[in-house]
């Protein structure tokens, strides 16, 4: 039978697409319908789509396969974003006020609209987290209703290389697949596997992918920093593989043998680890090389943690994703560190049902997706697939689905969009091209009302000339009059 209601949320990772769909019961859990993976490692690096036509490719599989799962056609997908280039940046608006104005909330809407319109060379505004606002000396959340002369706005703009931001818009376009709407992955995940304590105290999400490990930094359970580095779990398996094998045995390796962290002492130098039937390495060297990296990538995340909050993290380190399986990666990272509390989250909060292997595993590697899946409200579901038709034929089964600009007719502001959305391409076109028929509808009601004041003064000069003239034939009359 078809499945008329779920949702369906689509992944790119560097080393695999992932294509998930759930449905979501009365009771807030969700069923996981169907999950379908292909390799993607050919074709992204990073998080990044380099090659078009065969992340297209993909895309169109992934969805042919959940369609054929669901024997339903999917009319949307939730997308996530993420990869390499993504990093925050403050940003300060300063508006000078009246004494004793009341602060509203259009004061503030202009404030985040200014912050919104900010140019950064070669890279997109994905999102604006408002950290807090400075109303005169006083730092207040909300500060609406409060009086003031002077109002600061402090944001953190989250950004992206456009040209990232439009290759993967492309890839769904060519794909004809709609985007029901696109995530912040990092913060999709972050709602899925962080408590509001740990949230509100202070804490790191360390997302250890396969080419990228993402850093996410909230205190008071406000966003403070993001970024991506460009190390993963893909460059431990390279470093072993300089040991003159291929990857693939590489990666068996670490997988069998790999540990985060081991104690001088414990190390038995006697010890040799098989490559193959002939060859074999020392025990020590594949330990120095593995936690050589290890320690370089755990040196970098330590880095991104702003100075400001390195000793606010009551809440501590959270790891998750592939790499966090890694055995005693919480000791490596409470080695270099030194805080005390760390978390390895190996499965959302959410109630997940599920028959899955991938889903059952808990091992983290499928926290992000769940976290896009999880944040779906929009029905997926379309016609319903015709029985005998073969989805993978080419031919069109069915009448062809919405496209992403139809899905918004009416583009958002940023305030209508809850924390972590991203506007698709086609709806920022849409704003854009409102935002200009305004302006130019502006700029005609400007130029008719100086055409009409235009009209009005010569009026009232040639009202006032026509005054002058017959006040002067008066005048002339007066005079002439006596001396008749």
């Amino acid at each position: 039978m078809a499945a008329k209601d779920f949702i369906v949320a689509i992944e790119l990772g560097s080393s695999k697409v992932t294509g998930i769909a759930g449905k979501k019961n009365l009771d807030g859990s969700i069923s996981v319908l169907a999950v379908v993976k292909e390799d993607s490692s050919s074709f992204i690096r990073k998080g990044i789509v380099y090659n078009i036509n065969q992340t297209v490719q993909c895309i169109a599989n992934i969805v042919k396969k959940l369609s054929s799962s669901l024997k339903s056609e999917i009319a949307q997908v939730y997308v996530g974003v993420g990869g390499q280039s993504i990093r925050s940046v403050k940003n300060v608006i300063v508006k000078d006020l009246p004494n004793d104005t009341i602060v509203s909330q259009d004061m503030v809407n202009e404030l985040m609209d200014i912050n919104r319109n900010m140019s950064y060379q070669d890279q997109e505004i994905l999102d604006a987290a408002t950290q807090e606002y400075k109303v005169d000396n006083q730092f207040q959340l909300d500060p609406v209703g409060i009086q003031c002369g002077r109002l600061e706005g402090n944001f953190l703009n989250i950004l992206w290389r456009k040209t990232f931001y439009r290759n993967l818009n492309k890839c769904f376009d060519t794909a004809e697949v709609a985007i029901a709407e696109m995530y912040l992955a990092p913060l999709a995940l972050a709602d899925c596997v962080l408590s509001d304590a740990e949230r509100r105290s202070g804490c790191v999400l360390v997302d250890l992918g396969a080419d990228t490990t993402t850093v996410s930094v909230y205190y008071k359970n406000i966003l403070r920093h993001l970024a991506v580095i460009p190390l993963g779990g893909n460059n431990i398996t390279k470093d072993i593989a300089s040991l003159q094998m291929d990857e693939p045995t590489a990666e068996k390796m670490k997988l069998k043998y790999g540990c985060a962290y081991t104690d001088n002492n414990d190390i038995d130098n006697s010890l040799m680890l098989p490559i193959d039937a002939e060859r074999s390495v020392e025990s020590r060297k594949f330990i120095e090389i593995v936690e050589g990296r290890l320690q370089e990538i755990i040196e970098n995340v330590w880095y991104q943690v702003p100075s400001e909050y390195a000793d606010r993290l009551l809440g501590g380190i959270i790891l998750t994703g592939g790499g966090a399986n890694m055995k005693d990666i919480d000791k490596a990272f409470r080695n270099h560190t030194h805080i005390e509390k760390i978390r390895i989250a190996k499965f959302v909060n959410q109630t997940i049902t599920s028959n899955n292997p991938d889903i059952t595993a808990h091992n983290g590697m499928m926290n992000t997706v769940l976290g896009l899946l999880v944040k779906g409200d929009m029905n997926c579901a379309g016609e319903e697939t015709p029985e005998n038709v073969d989805l993978f034929s080419g031919e069109k089964t069915a009448k062809a689905g919405p496209k992403t600009a139809d899905l918004h007719q009416n583009p958002r502001t940023p305030g209508e969009m809850s924390p972590g959305v991203v506007q698709t391409e086609a709806e920022k076109i849409k704003a854009e091209e409102q935002r200009r028929k305004a302006a130019e509808e502006a700029a005609k009601r400007e130029a008719e009302e100086a055409a009409r004041l235009e009209e009005e003064q010569k009026k009232e000069r040639k009202s006032m000339k026509n005054r002058m003239a017959r006040f002067k034939n008066w005048v002339d009359k007066f005079i002439k009059e006596p001396d008749e």
